[in-house]
C-alpha cells in the first residue's frame, strides 16, 4: 500500500493536550500538515488561554463531528475573587475594581452549588457566538453593544479544588455550549465581589481524558518520525457511549449502500453505532418502523464506503 492509499484510508482521532496560547485552529492546522491530510477538524473551541483535551478528528471521522461536538465537557477552572472584567476573563478592562474577599469558603461551597443542574447561561458579549451574521467578539471590540440571548446549559457537578482567596480552582462538569467564563462571572455577581476566569483546562471531552490525550510537541516529533499512526484512536471509540450493534459481513455490504436491515439486536435504542467484526465503524442508524410494522435500521451516515485496506 503506497503512502497516498494509508492517507485516504486513515479515519480516527487524535487527543491533543493544547497548550496554553495556541488557538485550536492553530492545532488542526499543525495536524494536517504533519499528516498530510486537509481533512481535518476539531469538536470544540479552546480559547487560546486554556489547555487540555482537543479532540481533532482526521479523514471521513470528521464527520462525526456533529455527534461528538455535542458531549459533555469537564474543566479545572481557577476563578480570582473580587473582580470583574469585561470579557470575564483576565484578557478584559476591569469593570468593578478589585475589593478585598471576605467570603469564608462554606459561603463559597453553598453558592457554588446553587449553579448545579438545568440553568440559563448568557454567553460572554466577547465569544464566539453569531450575532446577525457576525461574531459577537468582533461586535464588541468595534465597540458596538452586544445582547446575546440566554440559552440553557446544564451543570452537572460543581466542586472546590483549592481554596486560596482570592483564587479558587474549581472542578466544572457541564453540558457542551457551557461557558465557564459566564459561569465565573455569574458566581461573583451571586457573592457580591465579582469574580472572573484567569485559568482553565479542559480534563475531559466526551468520553476522551487526558490520559488519551499526547502534547503536541510529542505529536510533532512523531510527525516527524514517521510513527504518529500509534496516537491515532479508531472512530468507532469517539462514540464509544453509544450502544454499538455488530453486524456480519452481509449487513455491511447492505448499510455502507444505504440500505435498511432487520433490527436483531439493540432493539431497545433509538440510535445505534454498527460496527463490523473488525471493529470498524460502519455507520449510524436509527430504528424506524417498516410498512408491515417491522422494526429496521436506517443508516443515516455511512462512514464505510470503501473496501478495506489490504496490506
Amino acid at each position: 500500500m503506497n503512502s497516498q492509499d494509508v492517507k485516504n484510508a486513515v479515519s480516527g482521532v487524535l487527543v491533543v493536550d493544547k497548550p496554553v496560547g495556541m488557538t485550536s485552529h492553530d492545532v488542526v492546522e499543525i495536524i494536517r500538515r504533519g499528516t498530510g491530510i486537509r481533512r481535518a477538524g476539531h469538536t470544540g473551541t479552546l480559547d487560546p488561554r486554556a489547555s487540555g483535551v482537543l479532540v481533532v478528528l482526521i479523514g471521513p471521522a470528521v464527520r462525526l463531528s456533529q455527534y461528538v461536538a455535542a458531549s459533555d465537557k469537564r474543566y479545572q477552572a481557577i476563578i480570582r475573587l473580587g473582580a470583574s472584567t469585561d470579557t470575564y476573563d483576565a484578557d478584559g478592562k476591569f469593570t468593578r475594581s478589585e475589593v478585598p474577599v471576605n467570603i469564608t469558603e462554606e459561603e463559597f461551597r453553598r453558592v457554588l452549588k446553587s449553579f448545579e443542574g438545568e440553568i440559563v447561561q448568557t454567553p460572554p458579549p466577547f465569544s464566539a457566538v453569531k450575532v446577525k451574521g457576525r461574531k459577537a467578539y468582533e461586535l464588541a471590540r468595534a465597540g458596538e453593544e452586544v445582547e446575546l440571548a440566554p440559552r440553557k446549559i446544564k451543570v452537572y457537578h460543581l466542586d472546590v479544588l483549592e481554596w486560596a482567596p482570592p483564587e479558587v480552582v474549581i472542578d466544572v462538569y457541564c453540558s457542551s455550549g457551557t461557558y465557564v467564563r459566564s459561569l465565573a462571572n455569574d458566581l461573583g455577581n451571586a457573592l457580591g465581589c465579582g469574580a472572573y476566569l484567569v485559568g482553565l483546562r479542559r480534563t475531559k471531552s466526551g468520553r476522551f481524558t487526558l490520559r488519551d490525550a499526547v502534547t503536541l510537541r510529542r505529536l510533532q516529533e512523531a510527525f516527524q518520525n514517521g510513527t504518529w499512526y500509534q496516537y491515532l484512536i479508531p472512530a468507532a471509540e469517539a462514540l464509544a457511549d453509544w450502544p454499538a450493534v455488530e453486524l456480519s459481513a452481509d449487513e455491511v455490504e447492505e448499510v455502507r449502500h444505504g440500505h435498511r436491515i432487520p433490527v436483531r439486536q439493540g432493539g431497545e435504542h433509538s440510535w445505534v453505532r454498527a460496527i463490523s467484526g473488525q471493529g470498524e465503524l460502519v455507520a449510524l442508524m436509527e430504528q424506524i418502523e417498516g410498512e408491515n410494522g417491522e422494526k429496521l435500521w436506517q443508516p443515516r451516515k455511512v462512514f464505510f464506503t470503501t473496501e478495506p485496506a489490504r496490506e
